[in-house]
């Protein structure tokens, strides 16, 4: 039965596929008398059959040796193109993760969609996002990798686009995509120039050729920064960081996903380069400093944000900075660990603020207030989310948080200041926006918001107990410390900063009336961060306006110029040939004539050519 179950792991990714296809007679309009919902159902029975498959894989892989399935894709000469697949604890665990908390999203779905007239088409989006992720988690080929990874990144594009009849949400889908486009190509760059040199993709193959492989500073520099260019994208990382806040104009079911697996699957690629960027110090370099950049940045705008679920999306990239730090340092082990941490409470955090937005019908901050006495399970939600995310005892995110602070203690200092300052910053956004949404007076948008209805608030109840169930599983999985390892005085800074956080953001004043300081020093430095470091503008000085000029130099030379020469060829065609048709005389003489001329004039050519 266990080699059953190997042999047809790769049944789970499309487990989510199948379910995608078998929803779209509902999702073209082609069946309408049953209505949108048994789209649904389709689908979630398909990852209730993924979630249950997975779950019987990974208890047949735990403490057991990885195992290894190829299927020759494309063979021809030289070229070998394999889909590689990794079953081990690590890589089915991580498709769990994927399953389950996709299924909690969907019926988080039901109740939050359920008047929206393009239910089947989102529940389609999500199978196919599922699908996308759930590879990601089990290739073992980089090959198969990119490929998911532009899966993911269309269906990142389809979900942000999903009410595409709002101009703002076509704008975030557009700038979503092309985003990531431009990292994606620089990866595509990496993933060609890789195969030409080791002459595999397949990851096995990969880290015995960068044990013995002598590359150039240069050439391996440029390849380490191609290849980490697809995760900053995918990971929303400075430079290319803006896609994410932007992408929260879609459905909150997906901001989920996208907030907790999606943004994942980017570093858990960039953890299975980590042998191959060993070669390039300049790609652990740029890891490191974008990481920082980003880490912090990001908390900081977070804290200016009124936008509900941007003030949390920025917080996303702010973690995913961490993890960018401990690959360039190596130190994977803490990377996978806060990634496991930070999905289950970003999740949890997400379904409680998509209840607050379903019931107000608002995502701004300062119009919010009073929701704690009439929406006491969504303030748990968020309470609970709040407390797993940051560094606060006995909860995930303080386990993951402080296994960086230990393993930086001594080798890397500054690592330790940046953590806690990501801690110490998000723990001040976190009880901002619970003092604006939920405590105070109840303000005219939240005065009568009911509790949400039990589609949504099981699957919200049950993130509740999953997260504080993370630090069992953290023991189950032999992932937490031996309590006479512990470091006191890291676990005394990682606690004081978490609450630290929590008595500065309780408290700041916080004016409803409007959201703008009347002093102009502390104005400045509101806009500053509310506008992103004023990132985005830079961008369309810079980056946007070349381009912009390039491409109407470029549609000017083609206009007057290529096309100018060609269109003289064919006037001149037409000239010769309007010429010729009144010498003509109707005796053959003359053609004989004129066919002697041409061809002495191209023996006369073909002889000047050879001396």
């Amino acid at each position: 039965m266990r080699d059953f179950f190997l042999q047809t792991s790769w049944w789970i990714p499309f487990y989510g596929l199948i379910g995608g296809i078998l929803t779209l007679p509902w999702s073209i309009g082609a069946i309408r008398r049953t209505g949108p919902r048994p789209a649904a159902y389709f689908n979630l029975l398909m990852t209730v059959l993924a979630f249950a498959h997975g779950w019987v894989l990974f208890n047949s892989t735990w403490n057991q040796e990885p195992q290894e399935i190829i299927i020759h894709w494309l063979q021809t000469a030289d070229l070998d193109l394999s889909l590689a697949l990794d079953i081990s604890s690590v890589s089915v665990g991580a498709m769990e993760l994927i399953t389950g908390l996709s299924l909690l999203a969907q019926v988080f779905a039901l109740g939050y969609m359920e008047k929206d007239w393009a239910l089947a088409r989102f529940f389609a989006l999500m199978g196919f996002f599922e699908a996308a992720m759930s590879g990601l988690a089990i290739s073992n080929s980089l090959f198969l990798t990119y490929a998911l990874l532009e899966i993911l990144t269309l269906s990142t594009y389809l979900l942000v686009g999903f009410w595409y009849a709002q101009p703002l949400v076509v704008t975030a889908a557009r700038d979503a995509f092309l985003t990531k486009r431009v990292g994606d190509i620089l990866l595509l760059m990496g993933v060609v120039a890789l195969a030409t040199m080791s002459g595999s993709l397949n990851f096995p193959d990969l880290y015995e050729w960068a044990e013995t492989a002598h590359l150039s500073p240069a050439a391996a520099n440029l390849l380490g920064l191609a290849l980490i260019a697809g995760p900053i994208g995918k990971c929303a990382q400075f430079p290319l960081h803006l896609w994410l806040d932007e992408a929260m104009e879609g459905p909150n079911p997906a901001s989920i996903l996208r907030n907790s697996v999606v943004v994942a699957c980017g570093a858990y690629v960039l953890i299975k380069l980590q042998p191959i960027l060993v070669l390039s110090p300049a790609a652990q370099t740029a890891l490191v400093v974008l990481g920082t950049m980003t880490a912090i940045g990001a908390c900081l705008v977070a804290i200016a944000q009124i936008d509900i679920k941007r003030a949390l999306s920025h917080s996303t990239s702010a973690y995913l900075g961490l993890v960018f730090i401990a690959v360039g340092l190596q130190w994977t082990g803490f990377a996978l660990l806060l990634l496991f941490a930070h999905a289950i409470a970003k999740a949890l955090l997400f379904m409680s603020i998509g209840s607050v937005i379903l019931t107000t019908n608002n995502q701004n901050l300062t119009e919010m207030g009073g929701l704690w006495s009439r929406m006491p399970a969504t303030t748990t939600a968020f309470i609970v989310g709040s407390a797993g995310l940051v560094g606060l005892l006995p909860l995930g995110g303080f386990w993951a948080l402080r296994q960086g602070v230990d393993v930086f203690w001594v080798s890397h200092p500054w690592v330790v200041a940046v953590v806690l300052s990501v801690n110490f910053l998000t723990a001040i956004n976190l009880t901002r926006v619970f003092r604006l949404v939920f405590l105070g007076k109840p303000q005219p948008k939240t005065r009568r918001a009911p509790e949400v209805p039990w589609p949504m608030a099981v699957p919200m109840v049950s993130m509740i107990v999953i997260t504080l169930l993370a630090p069992l599983m953290m023991l189950h999985l032999s992932l937490l410390p031996d309590w006479a390892y512990l470091n006191p005085a890291a676990v005394a800074l990682l606690i004081l900063s978490g609450l630290g956080g929590v008595i500065v953001g309780s408290s700041l004043y916080l004016e409803r009336a409007w959201s703008r300081s009347i002093l102009s020093p502390v104005r400045f430095v509101q806009d500053l961060l509310s506008y992103d470091f004023y990132v985005d503008r830079l961008y369309r000085l810079t980056v946007v306006f070349a381009v912009e000029r390039f491409s109407k130099i470029t549609a000017w030379v083609d206009r007057y110029v290529v096309d100018g020469a060609v269109n003289l060829v064919g006037i001149s065609a037409i000239f010769s040939g309007e010429s010729l048709k009144y010498n003509v005389s109707g005796q053959s003489q003359f053609y004989v004539l004129t066919i002697l001329i041409g061809v002495s004039v191209l023996v006369v050519l073909m002889m000047g050519y050879v001396q």
